[in-house]
């Protein structure tokens, strides 16, 4: 009877002892007690949050904190290190380098600067071992951080289920939120066996930071950010590097430095010898309409990088779309209740892109901020070469394409910067602004040279603001430094 089920209720709550009730209804007790277990338990195979989050790198951890302080209970799901790839195989470890191969520029000039520094010796290993060290304490600050949220770590791999909400399994456990954020970044794109014979004797990025001694002589394979970087920090090393791509965009600063430079190259082939690897390339000339090709080897190669790009981290998510993530200006995806930032969705692969649109969504779904997303335009970045190359905004060709040409003025400029006046040792600085219509407002503003990477950010500032050219022309300048010729140029 029903009223039988309520009394049982209200003994197991209440844990009296109605033995007369248990003696003449256990049959019917155990199995009422039997289902009602059956029902606890696989309610709590479901744990329930405000939000979750799938992936603990830069752009999923500063959604959950700032969610977290607007009150929304939340976990994160990381497989790997707290961190991600900026932290742990990306943009801090690879500064820690850059910073490092300054070092070594800087040994160059210092006779001509009155300093007689001997037999200076370079460690890799007590570099790598501090760089590790830092990043070691950087995950443990991220660790501790999400403690003091409150927010839960869940360690493993998130996959999608069917279930009739959004619902990811962890290690057999079921999470569910009616806000999921997937975050899981990128890897490095690495090339098969069947496109080429070999490959799988190179490594990636991720690779080159668990080098335990510092190659002798490498090749590396792209010509992109990572690829630039790569190469300049172990020519400085005094490792020497060839650098083979595929297109010709290459600036004359990386071919002057010194950098061995093969152009409209790709790799045949790698094979294991006694004395190292073996890369064949072949080289064919776009200019020439004949299909000649000229094949070369580069022998005793002790570190093969492959640099050619990033695909997103979606492998057993479950998910419908290929490659990457498509999203909306909300992070949005196709499924209501889930969201994406960061470089799983291909756009804008940058640290404090993620950051910014993580942030941006934690405000709209949990402050009620309905119009809060993040704005892409106009976004600064440096490729942390030697010098280092600053951009943002449009470069001269999409300003033409966007305004015409007519509508567009150029503002450009090259000098060696005064901090080479007295060395031996010379390195060009360029500059140029993208300037559009009759008030000359600044699109775009670009520049590679000794000390770009820090005079862009107040720039970009002026940029995002709508400055123009006459508003860069009324600033006064700072002299003598390089970043005063961008308002004085004529």
């Amino acid at each position: 009877p029903a009223s039988f089920l309520v009394m049982a209720i209200l003994i197991q709550l209440t844990r009296t002892q109605a033995a007369c009730w248990f003696i003449h209804r256990k049959q019917l007790f155990s199995s009422f007690r039997r289902h009602a277990l059956i029902r606890r338990s696989m309610a709590s195979d479901t744990t329930r949050f405000d939000f979750l989050v799938i992936g603990g790198g830069s752009g999923g951890l500063a959604g959950a904190r700032r969610a977290s302080e607007l009150g929304a209970t939340t976990a994160v799901i990381e497989s790997h290190k707290l961190g991600g790839t900026c932290v742990n195989v990306g943009c801090v470890p690879k500064k820690v380098m850059w910073n490092a191969a300054v070092h070594a520029e800087y040994l160059h000039d210092h006779n001509d600067y009155g300093f007689d520094v001997g037999n200076v010796r370079f460690s890799w290993e007590t570099l790598k071992a501090k760089r590790d060290t830092y990043v070691s304490h950087l995950n443990r600050i991220y660790r501790s951080n999400l403690d003091k949220a409150k927010i839960q770590t869940i360690q493993g791999h998130a996959r999608f289920t069917n279930d009739p909400e959004p619902t990811v399994e962890v290690n057999g456990r079921k999470y569910t939120a009616p806000h999921i954020l997937i975050a899981t970044g990128g890897q490095p794109s690495v090339l098969s066996e069947t496109e080429v014979p070999g490959a799988s004797l190179g490594i990636t990025s991720d690779g080159f930071f668990e080098l335990e001694t510092l190659p002798k002589r490498s090749v590396i394979v792209g010509a992109g950010y990572i690829a630039v970087e790569m190469a300049d920090k172990q020519l400085i090393y005094k490792s020497p590097s060839t650098v083979i791509c595929s297109l010709t965009n290459c600036t004359k600063e990386l071919q002057n430095s010194g950098i061995d430079l093969w152009k409209n190259t790709q790799v045949k082939s790698v094979c294991k010898t006694d004395r190292g690897l073996e890369v064949t390339l072949v080289t064919k000339d776009p200019e020439k309409k004949n299909d000649e090709e000229k094949i070369r080897t580069i022998q005793e190669v002790d570190c093969l990088l492959w640099a050619i790009g990033r695909q997103p981290n979606t492998s057993g998510l479950n998910i419908d779309e290929r490659g990457h993530i498509i999203v909306d200006e909300f992070q949005n995806t196709s499924r209501a209740g889930i969201y994406a930032v960061g470089d799983v969705c291909g756009k804008a692969l940058l640290t404090p892109v993620a950051i910014a649109a993580g942030r941006k969504l934690a405000h709209r779904l949990f402050e009620g901020k309905k119009d809060s997303k993040l704005d892409y335009s106009t976004i600064p970045t440096v490729v942390f070469s030697h010098p280092p190359i600053g951009t943002v905004g449009l470069t001269e060709e999409e300003a033409i394409k966007s305004r015409g040409k007519e509508n567009v003025k150029i503002y450009k400029t090259s000098f060696t910067p005064m901090y080479h006046a007295i060395t031996s040792r010379k390195s060009q600085c360029i500059m140029k602004l993208v300037c559009v219509g009759k008030e000359e407002k600044v699109v775009g503003l670009h520049m590679q040279g000794l000390g770009c990477d820090e005079m862009l950010q107040g720039f970009a500032v002026a940029i995002k603001m709508g400055a123009t050219k006459a508003d860069f022309d009324k600033t006064i300048a700072i002299h003598p430094t390089s970043s005063e010729e961008f308002v004085t140029m004529r």
